[in-house]
């Protein structure tokens, strides 16, 4: 068979701090600086309506699948 390339190790080094350190990380809102870009309320909400649209056809499926198994179920049940 072929030659096989030999995995480069990884290594790891431990500096002491855990992983819910967030010491260096800011938040644009809490550090005061005004000049900072927030999107306009039109960009949010067109932000939010494509979101949503791609959500609309996968519900509208469960719940037509959750119709059709109440409806067979009933007709099962009413007859017995």
């Amino acid at each position: 068979m072929g030659i096989r390339k030999k995995k480069e190790k990884v290594v790891y080094i431990d500096d002491g701090r855990s992983l819910a350190d967030m010491s260096g990380v800011s938040s644009p809102g809490l550090s005061g600086k005004s000049g900072q870009y927030r999107a306009s309320f039109k960009e949010q909400w067109q932000t939010y309506w494509s979101a949503v649209k791609m959500t609309v056809k996968p519900m509208l499926l469960v719940i037509a699948a959750l119709c059709v198994a109440y409806g067979i179920l009933y007709l099962l049940f009413s007859l017995a």
